[in-house]
Formats: structure tokens, sequence, C-alpha cells
């Protein structure tokens, strides 16, 4: 779950609806990015983070910490 994404909506005072007319995807779409199910592209990151005002790269962010996680369980 992107429980910062979901803070960053709620605090702009957004739906998920909302968000996803504005960057131009589908609710669903958008949903699955916010719970965390799927990976948004770098066009559609950059037109989400513009809605909610943050830096786009945060949601690669997120893969690279996780990465990182793991690595360091496996050594």
């Amino acid at each position: 779950m992107r429980e910062w994404l979901k803070d960053k909506r709620l605090g702009a005072g957004l739906t998920q609806e909302q968000v996803a007319m504005k960057s131009g995807i589908a609710r669903t779409t958008y949903a699955m990015y916010e719970q965390g199910e799927r990976n948004p592209s770098v066009g559609v990151a950059v037109s989400i983070a513009d809605v909610l005002k943050f830096k786009w790269t945060i949601f690669f962010e997120d893969k690279v910490h996780e990465v990182r996680k793991s690595e360091k369980q496996v050594i």
C-alpha cells in the first residue's frame, strides 16, 4: 500500500476519481497505484505528481527501497 499517495490525495481534498480524471487515467488504474498493486509509467507518474504537487520520482524510490531491503536480507 502506498499510504503516502493516499495521504497526498486526501490532503489535497480529492477523490480517487478526481485525481484519475485530472491525470488522464481510469479510477481503477489510479486505485491500483495507490494500493501498490501496479507501478505507473514515468508519464503517468509525472501527471499524478503534478495533480497532487509532489516529486514524481517518489513512485520509483519506493521500489528502490524494497529492492535494497530484499538484497540486505539475502546477504
